[in-house]
């Protein structure tokens, strides 16, 4: 990053030809040497260019930005108040710090952390909308708050964010003082996000997090009064946690004050599997008794924790105690919550468990689910890259760069070299090919590769933007920080199409690889095109064809095998980015599918994935098996159920697409229409850790899943269809909103959400079928 020549463009910037994309710190002042005081220069590094700052501006996608720290240590008075669209990137050789002076701003007035993700404005309010926050990143970092007094309270990052965004390979370093202030992270709220390789040392509470979904792993804690204060969530996912030396793990006991002025737990459920807890006095206090609301609030489950020298392992007030007289065990499985197995009845589980039968090729060779960190390639000498902008790739959103983009992926891998695909917009009409032993990366979440043209207009003859490998053929890839998007209607785009089948000791490898169909600048499907129609039900004759965006997100087809992915979302737009406005105006755009898997060898893993707003479905599992997917998460398209899924989508029996099905006869709301959160079709040894399939809207109206909506939006959300040819589907911490029936099966529903109340969410810890 330091010596490549840095031409990425903000395509679609009014000034696209003075923006600056890649900022380093030093060119803007900063001195990173220990002593001088380096907040002004960084924050103007941060906000130069007219960028989205918060309190001024919702979003935007027209300035992105890397806000980049060579190697040093930069002294803080302040916080870095950081833009939206910013990815904020150290050194991966060389970690750069930020470290806060002992005059550090502190207080209930003065900003909340080292690096400030939304910056409170006068008058209490967020700098942006938490459930609108999204591509931003910040990796490769040492945050230290350790000049500054153990008593006062200080915050190393403050994060309220969502979908497309992460921290990556960040040190804390707080107070270990018996009266000790310090936070590494807080999150109070948002709507999703990713988190990986952080260690925290020290800290009252090393995280303090709340947050509507959350997948988090690979995260160490050393001598922490509290490791993990989850302040709320509907359900969050920890995966390979190492707690050590702490006061208590795991504290999930947070109230929250419900609009009925009830008080329950916060702490929808989480979910916690292949970690550990050491030399700890508590590991997991919670919460929910028999006497909690509601009543399947404070939903827990384990799955291979190691326990040793544990004082007390989980603690819920004065009404249950788990403790090993041993000192030294590895849990197997453990819940706390509501259980359906194939007797479809709502059991209550308090205690051990079978664990789940975990398929072998999914594992590593300790035993827990593979997992595979976004390379940083900071071993990669320069010589080694090639640019895509130096391979006369335009990006200018406006040239067709089909010829010259391939061309450019082809020598790159030809000669075994990393494509770096600067910051611009590349469109394309006709397919990219990725082959076999590519490696990609884009920059600042701003390579976008967007299809246009009457080639991908065909919804009788659908065709892939990008295409990973021929169908049969052997290899692997990586690819990382990239979005595949379209322009204008595109009924027949297949935004990726996925054949590899991969035999290397690793998986192929795609993190933060986004497909994003509408809602952007440049797009031409905004809320000028495309604005929504309540009251509505559009015919084929009448359906806006100009706002078809894709026939389908990405198709992990029969051949492909052994993919990783990591932090990916595939969104259909629901509102306008890029809103003269300014007021994140909601639209309409149809797309047909989400992710379909069909990969018949299977061995898939899914960490931090979201689906949203396709017509007939978000995920589909289709005669495929062994695949691990961590905290999911569905949003249904906001205008159903107008039209119903095969409109304008006919149904495709050769892609095994559901068949709308006739609203209920037994009075319940005509919504059997809407499409499937989740489905699998046929498959088997499908471990999910954590789901949240939400139904917010019906006919763009949210009134059907608030508090008092009964459930409304959805009749069902989550479908397991094949007879016995499924079996060996498990499903922990199952959240849903806005849905009647949590489950069907085979056509035939359980799990009714009144059985299953939580905190916003229904939760069920435990469904095996």
């Amino acid at each position: 990053m330091e010596e490549i020549e840095h031409q990425g463009k903000a395509t679609f910037n009014n000034d696209s030809d003075t923006y600056q994309v890649f900022r380093n710190v030093k060119d803007f002042g900063a001195k990173g040497d220990g002593v001088t005081d380096d907040t002004v220069a960084i924050n103007r590094a941060m906000s130069e260019g007219g960028r989205c700052g918060p309190g001024k501006c919702n979003s935007t996608t027209t300035t992105p930005a890397v806000v980049y720290f060579p190697g040093g240590t930069y002294m803080l008075s302040s916080s870095i108040v950081n833009y939206y669209y910013t990815q904020i990137i150290g050194n991966p050789n060389c970690l750069p710090t930020l470290k806060a002076k002992a005059n550090f701003k502190v207080g209930a007035n003065d900003p909340m952390g080292l690096i400030d993700g939304s910056q409170y404005q006068p008058g209490g309010g967020r700098g942006y909308i938490p459930q609108n926050v999204f591509f931003r990143q910040v990796r490769n970092l040492v945050i230290d708050t350790t000049s500054v007094p153990a008593n006062e309270s200080v915050r190393g990052i403050h994060w309220p964010t969502s979908q497309t965004t992460s921290i990556q390979n960040v040190v804390f370093k707080l107070s270990a003082a018996n009266n000790t202030q310090h936070e590494g992270l807080y999150l109070e709220e948002g709507s999703g996000g990713f988190m990986t390789d952080l260690v925290f040392h020290g800290g009252s509470k090393a995280m303090n997090v709340g947050n509507q979904q959350f997948t988090t792993r690979n995260l160490t804690f050393h001598n922490c009064k509290t490791a993990i204060h989850q302040n709320w969530s509907w359900g969050w996912t920890y995966k390979s946690v190492s707690i050590n030396n702490c006061q208590v793990g795991i504290n999930m006991t947070a109230p929250y004050a419900m609009p009925t002025n009830a008080t329950t737990v916060a702490a929808g459920s989480v979910t916690l599997l292949d970690s550990s807890i050491r030399d700890t006095d508590i590991g997991i206090l919670t919460a929910r008794t028999p006497y909690s609301q509601p009543d399947s609030a404070g939903s827990l489950y384990l799955e291979n924790v190691g326990i040793q020298n544990v004082g007390t392992i989980i603690k819920a007030g004065d009404y249950f105690t788990l403790k090993d007289p041993s000192g030294n065990m590895t849990i197997g499985a453990w819940a706390d919550g509501h259980w359906y197995d194939h007797s479809r009845e709502k059991n209550e589980t308090r205690g051990y468990i079978s664990p789940s039968s975990r398929p072998a090729t999914l594992l590593d060779p300790q035993g827990k689910y593979y997992e595979r960190s976004k390379p940083h390639y900071g071993d990669v000498p320069v010589l080694d890259v090639l640019s895509a902008k130096d391979l006369e790739v335009k990006g200018d959103g406006e040239t067709d760069d089909t010829e010259a983009l391939n061309a450019a992926i082809k020598s790159a891998t030809d000669s075994k070299k990393i494509l770096f695909i600067d910051a611009g917009y590349y469109k394309v009409t006709d397919t990219i090919f990725i082959p076999p032993g590519a490696k990609i990366v884009g920059e600042a979440l701003a390579s976008v590769i967007m299809s246009s043209g009457d080639r991908f207009n065909d919804i009788n003859n659908p065709r892939p933007v990008v295409q990973v490998g021929e169908k049969g053929e052997h290899g692997s890839i990586e690819w990382s920080d990239m979005f595949v998007s379209t322009q204008g209607p595109q009924a027949g785009a297949i935004l990726i199409e996925y054949n590899l089948y991969t035999t290397d000791s690793d998986p192929a490898g795609m993190w933060d690889v986004h497909t994003r169909i509408g809602g952007f600048k440049g797009s031409k499907l905004q809320s000028e095109q495309c604005p929504i129609t309540p009251g509505v039900n559009p015919t084929a004759a009448s359906i806006k064809m100009e706002c078809v965006g894709a026939y389908m997100s990405m198709h992990v087809t029969k051949w492909a095998s052994n993919l990783y992915m990591e932090n990916n979302w595939f969104w259909v737009a629901d509102h306008d980015l890029d809103d003269p406005l300014d007021s994140n105006t909601q639209i309409t755009v149809y797309v047909g599918r989400g992710l379909l898997i069909e990969g018949l060898q299977g061995n898939f893993w899914l960490y931090g994935t979201a689906v949203e707003h396709h017509a007939k479905y978000q995920y589909q599992l289709v005669d495929t098996l062994n695949v691990y997917m961590g905290q999911i998460q569905t949003e249904t398209a906001y205008y159903q159920p107008h039209p119903d899924p095969t409109l304008p989508f006919p149904t495709n029996p050769e892609l095994s697409d559901p068949e709308p099905e006739p609203a209920s006869s037994s009075g319940e709301n005509s919504t059997n229409t809407d499409g499937w959160g989740l489905r699998i079709l046929r498959s088997s040894h499908i471990n999910i850790y954590g789901a949240g399939l939400y139904s917010f809207f019906d006919d763009y109206n949210n009134s059907c899943s608030q508090w008092d909506g009964g459930a409304s939006c959805q009749t069902r959300i989550l479908s397991i269809e094949g007879n016995k040819s499924s079996h060996h589907i498990h499903v922990y911490n199952l959240n849903t909103v806005g849905t009647g029936w949590m489950v069907s099966q085979d056509g035939e529903v359980f799990a009714n959400n009144v059985d299953n109340n939580g905190t916003f969410v229904d939760t069920v810890v435990v469904l095996r079928v």
